[in-house]
């Protein structure tokens, strides 16, 4: 889409790895970004970041948030929040950031904002999750900046249990983050929205898939071909997450001057 960045990203300058060994694997950057305007470039935080990794022979999928405020170098040599590195320099600084902390050879992403989000989970008729009546009420709070956002109309949800959500209501089930666990659990939330987005994607036709495919490519960021994406969905039925955390594994929480508040990782060295 002409509204979008460029996808261009110069794999010199992502600080990949050499030394691992992942021909059997492919690793992807998946960032979730608080764009208000379709802007998924410089200039807008990934509160999202997922590193997802693809095993190519036995079709596991291992999906790994890092915490938005994660203490670390953006890959330039000065430190901040993780989410900074996106909006510093695009996603080719995001991804370098993560290749530099986490030891990585990603040199493929996926950007998405809000509006993306709810097109492919409207497309694949909504999601079901099981709701607290405390989350239920930051869900309806959200939705009202969901709605505007992305020009969609608010259905308020009552009642704890299970609901079908539709797009929006799944985008700001996604971004609370004011009850326990806050943003862990925030990226918790995130993570087991793409599990089942991929669980009823498995259900659908090739022919449904591929349409909303199409459909949705032009409205995320991404280096990754339309054809291998047609590809993966082709056999998106074999394909299984079978693992999902949240890094760093161990953590304290410190306020750092003007940065606030931040995730300083424990031990970062050995749990890489």
């Amino acid at each position: 889409g002409s509204n979008l960045i460029s996808t261009d990203v110069n794999t010199e300058n992502l600080a990949v790895n050499e030394e691992l060994e992942t021909e059997n694997f492919w690793n992807i950057a998946l960032f979730g970004v608080d764009s208000r305007t379709g802007v998924l470039g410089k200039g807008t935080l990934s509160d999202c970041i997922i590193v997802c990794s693809i095993n190519k022979e036995t079709k596991q999928v291992k999906l790994v948030s890092l915490y938005r405020d994660t203490y670390l170098n953006l890959g330039d040599d000065t430190y901040n929040k993780a989410n900074n590195a996106y909006s510093s320099g695009g996603p080719e600084q995001a991804i370098k950031m993560l290749n530099t902390n986490l030891d990585l050879d990603i040199t493929n992403f996926a950007t998405v904002d809000f509006g993306a989000l709810v097109s492919v989970v409207d497309a694949i008729g909504g999601v079901t999750i099981d709701l607290t009546s405390e989350e239920i009420t930051h869900l309806n709070n959200y939705q009202v900046e969901t709605s505007k956002v992305t020009n969609g109309k608010i259905e308020n949800i009552s009642g704890a249990g299970e609901h079908l959500l539709n797009g929006i209501q799944t985008v700001s089930y996604c971004r609370i983050r004011y009850t326990a666990g806050d943003d862990f659990k925030r990226s918790e939330r995130q993570r087991q929205v793409i599990g089942l987005v991929i669980d009823k994607a498995k259900t659908m036709s090739p022919t449904a898939l591929t349409s909303i495919i199409e459909e949705a490519f032009p409205k995320c960021a991404t280096n990754i071909e339309l054809d291998q994406l047609l590809e993966l969905a082709k056999d998106i039925s074999s394909y299984e997450i079978v693992d999902t955390t949240g890094f760093p594994f161990d953590k304290k929480n410190d306020i750092l001057g003007a940065k606030g508040d931040c995730v300083i990782p424990v031990g970062l060295e050995q749990k890489v």
